[in-house]
């Protein structure tokens, strides 16, 4: 089980140094992108891949099954993944809201190929879900979708 800290105590971790991340790139059977739209900070309102942070203390391989069974409602193992790379995300917001600190996130993404019903997906971190294709950048751009989602894109297409 990860360690959680205090707010207090994890605003300064943002505050100072980088985060690791699992973003979770989960295609469907017609090659559509799963994006939910984010309920909280960094990237609030915006439509983002599913994922979470890994805890002090936790394995990768406990991570990736947490958050799985957090973000997607089902526990799955990196077996059911591949590695889509590893990636800088840069937000100039924070979980607080709290002026003058950015958020800095190692993201290790991983594909699942797997078709989900979108009306049972948890919703904690996000508000809705729907299904995109990553086939023009600049037009999910306009439909709200986050920067950090499109530049997945390029790793789906590999």
């Amino acid at each position: 089980m990860p360690l959680w800290m205090p707010p207090e105590d994890f605003i300064r971790l943002v505050e100072l140094g980088p985060l690791v991340s699992i973003d979770l790139l989960v295609v469907n059977p017609k090659g559509e992108l799963l994006v939910g739209k984010r309920t909280n900070r960094p990237a609030q309102g915006f439509w983002f891949v599913p994922g979470g942070r890994i805890g002090k203390g936790e394995t990768l391989e406990g991570a990736f099954a947490r958050i799985t069974e957090t973000e997607l409602g089902r526990a799955l193992t990196l077996k059911d993944a591949t590695s889509a790379g590893s990636w800088t995300h840069l937000y100039d917001d924070n979980f607080m809201g709290r002026p003058g600190i950015s958020t800095h996130y190692v993201a290790l993404a991983y594909r699942i190929d797997l078709d989900l019903d979108l009306a049972a997906l948890p919703a904690e971190q996000h508000g809705a879900y729907r299904w995109v294709a990553p086939s023009d950048p600049d037009a999910a751009r306009a439909d709200g979708i986050h920067d950090n989602t499109i530049a997945y894109f390029a790793a789906l297409e590999a």
